[in-house]
């Protein structure tokens, strides 16, 4: 999968615009990678397109330790969009690297979060739009 593809899926399963879910997705990326260890970062992002891998990567070795509702706040200040916005963006990038990754790498991911994230992070439920 390339980067439009991957940001083409974003945009449809969030109900965004492509620009905002190129935003969202960013932005979550960006945030991810403080969220996990250092080196899981680097491997989520070997696993990406080409054109994302370089927000994925964190800033230090170890993890910020931060809750569901500070990662949805920090997404939505990156993206410029609302904090519902970015809980749905959030929810769509979560699911298209659920089908994007093979299922140890997304998993090594989401093990690292609490499990307040079982929200947006979902490892087998289908991606689900929130109504507004």
């Amino acid at each position: 999968m390339n980067d439009n593809e991957f940001l083409a899926l974003v945009a449809t399963r969030s109900g965004m615009s492509s620009q905002q879910a190129t935003a969202v997705t960013q932005a979550t990326l960006t945030t991810l990678a403080e969220r996990i260890d250092g080196g899981e970062a680097r491997d989520l992002a070997s696993q990406l397109p080409a054109g994302l891998q370089g927000y994925a990567f964190g800033g230090s070795e170890a993890a910020e330790r931060f809750g569901l509702d500070v990662f949805v706040e920090r997404v939505s200040g990156r993206a410029d969009v609302d904090v519902d916005g970015a809980r749905d963006g959030v929810t769509a990038v979560f699911d298209v690297l659920r089908d994007v990754l093979d299922p140890s790498g997304y998993e090594q991911v989401v093990t690292q979060l609490p499990a307040e994230y079982a929200d947006v992070a979902d490892q087998s439920a289908p991606f689900i739009r929130r109504q507004t």
